[in-house]
C-alpha cells in the first residue's frame, strides 16, 4: 500500500511544481507610451497605470488589469457618490415628513396652529409690557413730583425705574425673537408643504394665510 501512495504523492508534488512554474512564467502585455504593444516578463510602473493583460506561458490571457482611473473619472465618481448620498438623505427626509403629515393640507393646518401659538405668546408678553409701562409711568411721575418740589429722588425709586425699563427692553427682545421664529416656522412649513405636494401628488386646498382668531362680527 505504501508503494502505491508514494507515486501519487510524487505526482501531486510535480503537478504543484509545474503549476507554480506556469504562474512564475506569466508574461505581461501592455502598451508603451507610444501606443505600441509590448510583451515582457516585467512591467514598468507607468505602463501598469495604463492597464495590462497577464498572459500564461502559452500566450493565453489569464487576467486583465484595468487602467488606473483618471483625475476626471475620480472626480466624477466622487460627484456621483455625493449625488447618491444626497438622494438617500432626501428619501429619508421624505419618509420622516410623511410620518408627520399624510397630505399638504394637514401640514398647512399644523402651520396655522404653530403660528397662532407663537402669536399668542407674543400677545401675552405685550400685555406684560403694558403692565410694566403703567408701573414705570407711576414711578416716573412720582420722581417728577419730587423734582418739582425740590426734593431728592430716593435711590430706591431710581433703581426701580431702571429695573422696569430693563424689564421692558428684555421683553421687547423676546417678542422680536418670537417674530423671527414665526418667520422661520413659516419658511420651514412652506418647504414641507411644497415637498408634500410633490411626493403625495396632491395639491393643498387650505389657504396658507393664518386664520384670525377673532370672532367675526
Amino acid at each position: 500500500m505504501n508503494h502505491l501512495i508514494r507515486p501519487a504523492i510524487i505526482a501531486s508534488t510535480v503537478a504543484l511544481l509545474l503549476s507554480a512554474a506556469t504562474v512564475s512564467a506569466a508574461m505581461y502585455r501592455y502598451k508603451d507610451e507610444n501606443g505600441q504593444v509590448v510583451i515582457s516578463n516585467t512591467i514598468p510602473q507607468e505602463a501598469s497605470k495604463r492597464g495590462y493583460d497577464i498572459l500564461s506561458n502559452e500566450g493565453r490571457v489569464i487576467d486583465t488589469v484595468a487602467p488606473a482611473p483618471t483625475e476626471e473619472e475620480l472626480a466624477e465618481r466622487a460627484a456621483e457618490k455625493r449625488r447618491q448620498e444626497a438622494r438617500a438623505r432626501r428619501m429619508e427626509q421624505d419618509r420622516k415628513l410623511l410620518e408627520r403629515y399624510s397630505n399638504p393640507d394637514q401640514a398647512v393646518r399644523a402651520m396655522h396652529r404653530k403660528i397662532l401659538e407663537l402669536q399668542g405668546l407674543s400677545q401675552l408678553k405685550q400685555g406684560n409690557i403694558s403692565v410694566i409701562e403703567n408701573q414705570l409711568d407711576t414711578e416716573q411721575a412720582r420722581a417728577a413730583d419730587l423734582e418739582r418740589a425740590g426734593r431728592d429722588i430716593p435711590e430706591a425709586t431710581l433703581k426701580k425705574i431702571r429695573r422696569l425699563e430693563a424689564d421692558i427692553r428684555e421683553i421687547e427682545q423676546e417678542i422680536n425673537a418670537q417674530k423671527a421664529e414665526i418667520e422661520a416656522v413659516k419658511r420651514q412649513f412652506l418647504e414641507d408643504i411644497k415637498r408634500l405636494e410633490v411626493i403625495t401628488d396632491q395639491q393643498r386646498t387650505v389657504p396658507l394665510e393664518v386664520p384670525s382668531d377673532k370672532p367675526s362680527k
